[in-house]
């Protein structure tokens, strides 16, 4: 997995790799300050949702979430995710998040940087 010390992730846009193309999809708008990052989310599931954390020398984040979902649901939890620069130049995110109760729940997964 390649990693890049000066990864900016300001005004980056993330969905999950099958969705990367799919406008209609949750998507989450990334913000950066020095190692301040945060991000918006919308669409499909996702009503409205918000991220914040830190950013890593090596690109790595690590940040809470929170989310709305269409059916009214609120959910929170954590995640740190590491990057992976694609052949196209794009990037990948390796996420290892935990949900928090009433619906805990733990794992993995992976956003990438949308194309549309």
């Amino acid at each position: 997995m390649a990693t890049n010390p000066r990864i900016s992730y300001d005004g980056r846009r993330f969905r999950r790799p099958e969705e990367v193309t799919d406008s209609g999809a949750p998507t989450a708008v990334y913000h950066q300050q020095g190692d301040l990052v945060w991000a918006e989310v919308a669409g499909g599931e996702v009503r409205r949702g918000s991220l914040v954390g830190r950013c890593a020398e090596d690109g790595t984040l690590a940040f809470s979430y929170s989310m709305v979902l269409q059916g009214g649901e609120v959910i929170s939890g954590r995640s740190v995710s590491r990057p992976e620069i694609l052949a196209d130049g794009r990037i990948r995110l390796h996420e290892e998040w935990e949900r928090f109760a009433p619906r805990a729940s733990a794992g993995t997964s992976a956003i990438e940087e949308a194309t549309c």
